[in-house]
């Protein structure tokens, strides 16, 4: 195996696979992306790839072009960058509706063996958009991990209030108040470092995600501001995706912060994270039970006697909901996206000199 592959994440299950492949062209990550250009790792060392545009004509939807994260196949150019041919299996895949399109798929971090789901501790928190950030990580392959970062802006007793609130919601997943200025907590997040192994930060906008990839790799990789006096909350500072090598060898992937996160399919995220909603639900008399005045309604039985509370019980069908809405549209959009792209085969094909046809 290459050694330059390894380190950054190149396993032996992916080099069997490569080899029974029998494929000429080379495996390489993507590590970065701006615009239209891929920063990649690649045999040979770091290079510049492109996605060609039958594989931008071919894409109906975001998560059919490459994303930070990916392994790819691709082909070197002598001089130039190379081409992008295929993006291999992914391990795992943190996908969320593109903020300001209907149906547009977007792959916010690729291949990442933890995702850390960070928010702060001040003004920042909020329990409903934890849940949701828990679903699309459960969905997505990663072993999600809730950061809740700033410790040091408040009290020890909200600190462990506020731990024990998302505990109850988490379904197992660990839950970790950090400091990045007193170094608290940071001690919990080190057995998913490893060498070889990604982590991806994923939050809103000043949560202390490049504060934290700083603190980890003990240096300044990326520039950070300070926390606004006016309403405590950080400033947006990481503009592109990107995957940094730490001095431990542990790959973090940091991504800018998101605004919205629309999730696309979430049938597994919301089972595992509302799973005693779940449970529940199974024992319903009808298997389309709408959880509401059906007879032999379990969910209602479970509210009434307080074996279930309201609030986890609403935030699961808003959320279900959304994702049902989500799948209709993007099965509709991709329907239209297929037709468009045949009417404009034909017309493309009438255009042509009938020798030529």
């Amino acid at each position: 195996m290459s050694e330059a592959l390894v380190r950054w994440g190149w396993t032996s299950a992916r080099q069997f696979d490569y080899d029974e492949s029998g494929s000429v062209l080379a495996p390489a990550r993507v590590v970065a992306q701006h615009r239209g250009e891929y920063v990649l790792e690649a045999p040979w060392g770091r290079a510049i790839g492109v996605a060609p545009g039958r594989m931008q004509y071919r894409a109906s939807r975001g998560r059919e072009m490459p994303a930070v994260g990916d392994w790819l196949l691709v082909e070197p150019a002598v001089d130039g960058p190379a081409t992008i041919i295929e993006i291999l299996e992914r391990q795992s895949a943190f996908v969320r509706r593109r903020a300001g399109t209907d149906n547009e798929e977007q792959v916010v971090a690729a291949n990442a063996d933890a995702a850390f789901l960070m928010t702060s501790l001040n003004q920042d928190f909020n329990l409903r958009r934890v849940e949701r950030y828990l679903v699309a990580a459960w969905d997505s392959g990663a072993t999600p991990v809730v950061v809740l970062t700033k410790a040091d802006l408040v009290a020890a007793a909200v600190t462990a209030e506020i731990v024990a609130a998302i505990e109850a919601v988490a379904s197992g997943a660990d839950v970790v108040a950090v400091s990045s200025v007193d170094g608290s907590g940071l001690d919990r997040l080190r057995p998913y470092l490893a060498p070889g192994k990604t982590v991806a930060l994923l939050g809103s906008s000043g949560v202390g995600k490049s504060t934290l990839v700083n603190t980890l790799a003990g240096e300044n990789l990326l520039l950070t501001q300070d926390v606004r006096e006016a309403d405590d909350k950080g400033r947006h500072t990481t503009t592109h995706r990107e995957i940094f090598l730490l001095q431990d060898g542990s790959l973090v992937l940091d991504t800018p912060g998101m605004r919205e996160l629309g999730l696309v399919e979430a049938d597994d995220g919301l089972d595992e994270t509302f799973d005693e909603v779940a449970a529940v639900a199974k024992m319903c008399r009808f298997r389309d039970c709408g959880h509401d005045r059906e007879p032999g309604c379990a969910v209602q039985a479970a509210l009434a006697d307080g074996s279930l509370t309201r609030d986890r019980r609403e935030s699961y069908a808003k959320l279900q909901k959304e994702a049902a809405f989500e799948v209709r549209r993007r099965d509709a959009g991709a329907a239209r996206a297929e037709r468009n792209r045949w009417k404009q085969i034909h017309k493309d094909y009438r255009k042509m000199p009938k020798k030529g046809r």
